[in-house]
């Protein structure tokens, strides 16, 4: 994999097949698995950005899908073997539960168009470490589809950008609606930093060798619903201790 020849390879595959019916039909699989596995990111990229200016706001959910799926894309030639890396799951699970409680904390008011634009980087610094995290699974799915023929793999993520988008700004709209959405999105978070801790090659094995492949489901299900809980009750005291440190009250939700 370190090879630039095999990267060179890998990613000059399959344009020659576009002409084939079998390509187009791929690609639309592709296309669907791909919406269908974004429903967790479009409510990250919403999140991350509802608290930049609404000038912004487009900027952000375009760069973080793109950002999104060019990561997608690279890490479809190494994530069969990354999958199988020991812990590699906690750690990705404890950096998603920074991220999901932190969420829930105001940001500063922008003072300046410097700070704006910081404010955006950031933003899209959080939907890049949030999907490298959750989609290390739904890529297994799309490589699947893809059978190796980057061509499919390029041009399916990249015509679901625009479909993300539309997800994240529909998302971001009800935040706006309804605030307490926040907390059900950061909620959603922590449950998914459950169960990418509890499939970890590490934990799952001695889960799976001590209460059977049922026992470990059921673990895995409570530890989804702790993380969950667990989201929700950091992230509130920090945005607790964020509000009081501002000398602000906490708004009705």
């Amino acid at each position: 994999m370190m090879d630039p020849a095999t990267w060179g390879h890998m990613f000059a595959s399959g344009w020659d097949e576009m002409g084939q019916a079998a390509f187009w039909v791929a690609l639309l699989k592709i296309m669907w698995i791909n919406i269908l596995l974004s429903g967790d990111n479009a409510v990250v990229i919403a999140m991350a950005c509802r608290g930049l200016p609404y000038r912004q706001r487009v900027w952000g959910m375009i760069l973080g899908a793109g950002v999104a799926v060019l990561l997608r894309i690279i890490f479809t030639g190494v994530v069969a073997s990354l999958m199988t890396l020991p812990y590699l799951k906690i750690i990705g699970g404890l950096a998603l539960f920074y991220i999901a409680a932190k969420l829930l904390v105001p940001d500063d008011p922008d003072e300046s168009e410097v700070e704006a634009v910081e404010h955006l980087w950031r933003a899209v610094r959080i939907v890049a470490v949030a999907d490298i995290i959750m989609s290390l699974d739904n890529v297994i799915a799309i490589a699947a589809a893809a059978q190796g023929n980057m061509a499919l793999l390029v041009i399916g993520l990249g015509i679901s950008i625009p479909l993300i988008v539309a997800g994240a700004a529909l998302i971001m709209a009800l935040l706006d609606r309804f605030p307490i959405l926040v907390w059900a999105g950061a909620a959603l978070l922590g449950w998914i930093v459950g169960e990418v801790i509890a499939t970890d090659p590490v934990i799952d094995t001695y889960l799976q060798a001590r209460f059977g492949a049922e026992g470990a489901h059921y673990i895995m299900l409570f530890s989804a619903l702790l993380g969950a809980i667990l989201v929700l009750v950091v992230g509130g005291y920090w945005r607790r201790a964020k509000l009081a440190a501002h000398g602000e009250k906490l708004p009705a939700e």
